[in-house]
């Protein structure tokens, strides 16, 4: 079996060239962090510019440091291509927002977002509730034992980093006769920059290290699900899923860590016109490309070349930081001068202070008998007032008058009142239970009248229809001069017309109506009809619902009495007047509190004299140790001078590491040239030369990738490929 770490190698410069060879742009955010705080993921859909309508998608995911996702935020631009005046779009966004400018949009129910764009790109983001495509967890170890990234921050021993990434996002097609189950096939790139003061002895697994002195930067790749997408077995070429970095610490602090995941590595293939002469062709590109990169190489030594010819410069800096310093010294000796007459000062404000001080007490009396006197005032006044309060004194005249106005209060004047109108109404419930029983009695009396009088109705209407015969015979004879039967015959043999027959039949109506109405009107009905109706009232009167209507509404009449008495003259005048008195003792309190205010400053001001005066001898004595100071900064500024000599001592030594970092970039090349020569062999071998089979499945694969096309939901607007960057703290 070929060497594990060789064919990664390979795989891993194989991607990077491809992505290189498609035209992609790759973007990552950078930044600082300390370990325990949140991880930042984002997602980004990249699109290119096409002329037609497009939209273009970055999803940020704030995660956890193991990688549990706690926020999705995805921010989409569309592109209007065709500076059309309306644009819909079909999206699972909620709390959707424009972010950089002021069109509108309409949300239907169907998630369609309708937007009024007047011709203009738009930008707007909204947030998700949605699984990622591919999951991250992150997890450590120190000595060996696992332990919480919190943890372990300021911890020292041998530490160990693992990024797991776990698709979630595949197809079922059909392979070759068969439906296999086939991974969107994600790239996933992560990288990150350690401390060489924290991080020694580091290395990683599926991926590089470049150390530049002060920082080592890491780059791993892994791809998960491409294992069985390419069906390698991993004897044979074992893919990575996984990226994990291992060293030795010292007090554990790391930066931000950056992880790529994408779709346009295969999503860039055309599957329709790959076959095993495109593979081959392909692998061609990718040498062309290799040389490129190792183009790439070189620039970056000769950029370190440039580097260490503008070393001579940063010598130059560190003579002129030599000249600064001598400027320091004699500055300092100038300031020791000046802290000779800073101190004369002092003693001057020391005197005068003294001097204030001796007047403090007497202007503190003459204020307080002032405020006594404003104080015997405010009594009189609320006295005049009718109000009965404590004598006012300094310590109590703020709780006492803010008693006064409490009492005073809308709030607590309405409630007073409406205590008393409440009382005096519910003195009157019985005289309104009374009104409201008539009331209801002569309602209910209506009502029972009413029914009791459709009952007897019935009863007499049944009794007359049940001699409708007669009623037929008599209106026959009346009007036909016929007997029933001869009418019967007559209508059989179409001598009588249905004109007549309807006639016949209204006529037997109108004297059944008319038998009803004077039956109706017979006293002993009447009769009747009364009796039942005070029998039936009577006890409805006693029964429990009328009982509780007639409570009811003796309730709702009392309500409405309170109601329309606080709404009365003489109570409004009287919340008034409570409104009134409680803005006078207000104005009232304010005013003491103006003075109070005063007289507390100036209790303040003398006690602050007193403190001034005895500061004063205290920044004579600082003055002295001022001066004392000046000197030791002389001193100081002369070490200071010698410290920038040693340091442009060491200057050689730094364009030392210079040269050493330009000779890593010419090994990196001669790397690059190896990977050239044995790399992309090694790709082909894996699959023991079946580029036919492979062909096939990359076919597929690409397929599959060009699916994946948006991660907030279907696009009615043409979306792009997915690429997913993740940024961890």
């Amino acid at each position: 079996m070929k060497n594990r770490a060789t064919k990664f190698i390979s795989l891993a410069l194989c991607t990077v060239v491809l992505f290189a060879a498609v035209g992609t742009s790759v973007f990552a955010l950078t930044g600082e962090g300390k370990e325990g705080e949140d991880e930042n993921q984002e997602t980004t859909i990249n699109a290119s510019a096409e002329a037609e309508t497009s939209k273009d998608e970055t999803v940020y995911v704030l995660a956890g440091a193991d990688g549990t996702v706690q926020k999705i935020i995805v921010s989409d631009w569309i592109k209007n291509a065709m500076a059309a005046d309306s644009l819909e779009d079909k999206t699972e966004l909620s709390d959707i927002e424009n972010i950089k400018g002021d069109e509108s949009f309409t949300l239907g129910g169907d998630n369609s977002c309708v937007w009024d764009a007047q011709g203009n790109d738009i930008y707007y983001q909204g947030n998700i509730e949605k699984e990622l495509p591919v999951q991250m967890s992150v997890c450590y170890t120190l000595d060996g034992q696992a332990i919480a990234p919190e943890a372990l921050a300021g911890q020292s021993g041998h530490v160990t980093i693992r990024f797991d990434y776990q698709n979630m996002q595949h197809e079922e097609v059909l392979l070759d006769g068969k439906t296999e189950k086939i991974y969107v096939p994600f790239t996933m790139l992560t990288g990150m920059l350690l401390d060489t003061e924290v991080f020694r002895n580091v290395t990683i697994s599926n991926g590089k290290l470049i150390n530049d002195g002060d920082r080592i930067a890491v780059v791993g790749i892994a791809f998960p699900g491409l294992q069985e997408d390419l069906a390698i077995s991993k004897e044979k070429l074992d893919i990575p899923d996984y990226v994990e970095i291992s060293a030795d610490v010292e007090n554990f602090e790391m930066g931000m860590t950056m992880t790529l995941a994408t779709t346009e590595l295969f999503g860039a293939i055309d599957s329709d016109k790959l076959d095993l002469h495109e593979l081959s062709d392909a692998m061609a590109e990718l040498t062309d490309a290799m040389d490129q990169l190792m183009d790439g190489s070189s620039q970056l030594y000769d950029g370190l070349c440039t580097l260490l010819e503008k070393s001579g410069d940063l010598v130059s800096g560190i003579n002129k930081l030599a000249e600064g310093t001598a400027q320091l010294k004699a500055g300092a000796e100038s300031l020791d001068s000046g802290a000779a007459q800073f101190q004369a000062g002092a003693a001057q404000l020391s005197s005068g202070l003294n001097t204030l001080n001796a007047n403090s007490s007497s202007l503190n009396g003459g204020a307080r008998q002032v405020f006594s006197s404003l104080l015997s005032m405010a009594n009189t006044q609320l006295s005049e007032a009718g109000l009965s309060v404590p004598a006012l004194t300094i310590d109590n005249y703020a709780s006492v008058l803010d008693g006064v106005i409490a009492s005073l209060d809308d709030t607590a004047v309405y409630q007073a009142a409406l205590e008393q109108v409440t009382a005096t109404v519910n003195a009157n419930r019985g005289m309104i239970e009374e009104k409201v029983t008539e009331a209801v009695q002569a309602q209910v009396e209506a009502e029972v009248s009413a029914q009791v009088t459709a009952a007897v109705q019935e009863t007499v209407t049944q009794a007359v229809h049940e001699n409708e015969a007669q009623f037929r015979a008599a209106v026959i004879q009346q009007a036909l001069g016929m007997t029933v039967e001869e009418y019967k015959a007559a209508i059989e043999a179409g001598l009588v017309t249905q004109e007549q027959q309807d006639a016949v039949n209204a006529a037997v109506e109108a004297a059944m109506q008319a038998e009803i109405d004077a039956r109706m009107q017979r006293e002993e009905i009447q009769a009747q009809i009364n009796a039942v109706t005070q029998q039936t009232v009577g006890e409805q009167m006693q029964s429990d619902e009328i009982q509780a209507l007639i409570a009811s509404n003796t309730e709702l009449q009392v309500q409405q009495a309170i109601s329309e008495a606080m709404s009365s003259d003489a109570v409004q005048a009287q919340l008034s007047a409570a409104a009134e008195g409680a803005k006078s003792v207000i104005a009232l309190k304010s005013s003491l509190d103006s003075y109070n205010a005063f007289y507390l400053g100036l209790i303040t001001y003398t006690s602050g004299v007193s403190s001034a005066a005895a500061g004063a001898n205290e920044l004579k004595t600082g003055a002295d140790a001022l001066k004392a100071g000046t000197s030791e900064l002389s001193a100081g500024a002369a070490e200071l001078l010698q410290g920038i000599q040693t340091m442009k001592d060491s200057a050689p030594a730094l364009v030392d590491g210079i040269t050493q970092l330009r000779d890593g970039s010419m090994e990196l090349s001669d790397g690059l040239k190896q990977f050239n020569e044995e790399g992309i062999q090694n790709l082909i071998e894996a699959v023991d030369g079946d580029l036919d089979g492979l062909s096939n499945r990359i076919r597929v694969t690409a397929d599959v990738a060009k699916h994946y096309t948006s991660f907030s939901g279907i696009c009615r607007i043409r979306p792009n490929g997915v690429r997913i960057s993740l940024r961890a703290v």
